[in-house]
């Protein structure tokens, strides 16, 4: 039961309830029970973490398995997610996992450097899980956890972590693995059952930042940590996909802990390769606005045919590696180019219920009401003031005095605006949690309000206790409002902290004007480009599109518009042309596309 003071009881039973709906659209990071990450308990660190997910369709039912969840998730519409608990699962519990169907049994492989035992099922909705293999064979010509330094040349890094499974049209089997800043992305046949691999792995892909751009590490692909010190750059989290005859090898680079972890691809017209590197990448690719990163995850097909690429955003507020899930729509063209749409990513989707041809008519244009606009709280702790959770940054956040039910989060979006959609997230700040166990869930209630003072129900998180840290609300239907008031419940953590309260919808006005002057001009060394435009007035941010085709600007890269009209691009292939174009946006819609430049 929602657990409120007496005065706030009675104001809620006295108004309307909320009614429900069945949800059509979806928001990255998604809405899921992430669960507590137990790695850095020893030092304290508590935090919910989500990374490396694989999506896997199975008699119909979508499931998805990540990083350290001790479990798994299921769904028959990839909105609503049910986690499932397993009858049995790894001690050290699953990191990075390879996971696959052939149609009547679902194969659980995680990241392992020595003799370790997998799963499978043919029932994976119920939980059961049999063992596939008790102690897996090393993989040919592996050295030992380790002991790298012994490696020779003809050898291959203690294996496999990070692994991907691929059947193929005939029935054969393979796997492709491989995580490191020195060793590439390795690959090998194999059966299945019994378990074994076939001849020797063959070695595929390494990074090449000297002429990709976009493979360096460090925010914006400065090449450096934080501090300073040059760091080489990660290739990770193998996936095959076989697409109108072509095999699409992807890989993560260049390492999770920044804001432009991506996907990238090499395309060979066989299984083991050659490959060739793919001129186009990165192919998922999304460095700016509230979820930032895309890397390391899986490429699926839907119920109805449409690609779908899952990767690693990135929060890293309490550990380098504090991370949530996104899921984008993919497309394969004719000419065999892969793109996956990053445009408003972490705005409302819409959810397709049939074959679509265009990933980016997905985007619902419902638009951020809530960037930088006043919120004041029932109380605060310190300098983390309620102003951070209208930032659309996931690591500053408003912390409340007390994790007690009524406390309240209100937002001013200035004036009555059509609300369609509201979405809630929470820090994990000192929350001492490790593990799963009873009572944690989350649960509050939204209200709205056009004068500040009479408030009507919104949305609430209902009777189910479900943990909610990214927790999404597509209203029934549109709502006028002025504000937007959050009301605590519970939560498990000893205290209250919300990065940001994001609302979704429309002001109704006209959208920005096209904006114009667009310059691009590229650096002496190729992998960068200096873009600027002129400022659109009233323009809420913008987006930098860019792409090898002028009619195909597949890559986004979304700016506010307080910081300012022109940035660097480093994101680019030495020797490939480029076409950019810039799109504004605000809270009523998205301009008309710029002219179209091109980027010799």
């Amino acid at each position: 039961m929602f657990r409120t003071t007496a005065a706030l009881a009675a104001l809620l039973l006295a108004a309307q309830p909320v009614i429900a709906t069945e949800r059509t659209t979806y928001i990255n990071p998604l809405d899921i029970d992430y669960r507590y990450n137990f790695e850095q308990m020893n030092e304290k660190i508590s935090y919910r973490t989500g990374a490396d997910p694989v999506i896997v369709l199975h008699k119909g039912t979508y499931y998805l398995f990540q990083t350290l969840a001790d479990g798994y998730w299921k769904s028959d519409d990839l909105i609503q997610w049910d986690f499932v608990t397993p009858s049995r699962w790894p001690f050290e519990s699953i990191v990075a996992p390879a996971v696959i169907s052939d149609g009547e049994t679902l194969y659980i492989m995680q990241s392992h450097t020595r003799v370790s035992g997998l799963l499978k099922s043919t029932d994976p909705a119920s939980g059961k899980l049999d063992f596939w293999v008790r102690r897996t064979p090393p993989v040919p010509t592996a050295v030992g956890e380790g002991e790298e330094y012994k490696i020779q040349p003809d050898q291959v890094q203690p294996s496999p972590w990070d692994p991907g499974l691929f059947i193929d049209d005939d029935g054969k089997w393979y796997m492709y693995w491989g995580s490191s800043n020195v060793y590439p992305i390795y690959g090998i046949e194999m059966t299945p059952e019994p378990f074994a691999y076939k001849d020797k792995p063959n070695k595929f892909i390494w990074l090449d930042p000297d002429k990709h751009g976009w493979e360096r590490f460090g925010q914006d692909h400065s090449g450096t940590l934080a501090n300073g010190t040059p760091i080489k750059p990660f290739t990770e989290g193998a996936w095959m996909n076989k697409v109108n005859g072509k095999y699409y090898l992807q890989y993560g680079a260049p390492g999770t802990e920044y804001n432009v972890y991506g996907n990238g691809v090499y395309v060979g017209d066989n299984p083991l390769g050659p490959f060739t590197y793919a001129d186009y990448n990165p192919v998922a690719y999304k460095p700016g606005g509230f979820m930032e990163g895309a890397g390391h995850g899986s490429t699926f097909q839907d119920k109805y045919g449409n690609y779908w690429n899952t990767g690693t955003p990135w929060i890293g507020y309490n550990w380098t590696f504090e991370r949530r899930i996104d899921m984008m729509p993919a497309k394969f063209y004719n000419d065999g180019q892969m793109a996956v749409s990053a445009r408003f990513a972490d705005f409302p989707q819409y959810m397709p219920t049939a074959k679509i041809d265009d990933p980016d008519a997905l985007f619902t244009g419902w638009m951020l009401l809530s960037y930088r606009k006043k919120a004041v709280a029932s109380s605060v702790q310190g300098e983390f003031t309620p102003d951070r959770t209208t930032d659309e940054d996931p690591r500053t956040f408003w912390l409340a005095g007390s994790a007690k039910p009524g406390e309240t989060l209100t937002v001013d979006l200035g004036a009555a605006k059509t609300v369609r959609a509201v979405q809630v997230n929470y820090t994990d700040y000192k929350s001492g949690i490790y593990e799963d166990r009873p009572g944690i869930y989350t649960e509050f209630k939204l209200e709205s309000s056009l004068d500040g003072k009479t408030w009507t129900p919104l949305a609430d998180t209902g009777e189910e206790k479900r943990d909610r840290p990214n927790a999404y609300f597509e209203l029934p239907a549109a709502v006028k409002a002025r504000y937007i008031r959050y009301v605590h419940g519970h939560i498990a953590a000893p205290n209250l902290a919300i990065s940001d309260l994001r609302v979704f919808g429309s002001a109704d006005g006209a959208a920005p004007v096209k904006p114009t002057g667009l310059k691009v001009a590229r650096d002496a060394d190729q992998r960068q480009a200096r873009i600027s435009w002129n400022p659109v007035k009233g323009a809420v941010g913008y987006n930098v599109r860019w792409g090898i085709k002028p009619d195909r600007l597949t890559l986004t890269y979304q700016k506010w518009a307080d910081e300012g009209t022109a940035f660097d691009l480093r994101a680019l292939n030495v020797g490939v042309g480029y076409y950019v174009a810039v799109e504004a946006f605000n809270e009523s819609g998205v301009s008309v596309l710029s002219e179209v430049v091109r980027l010799p």
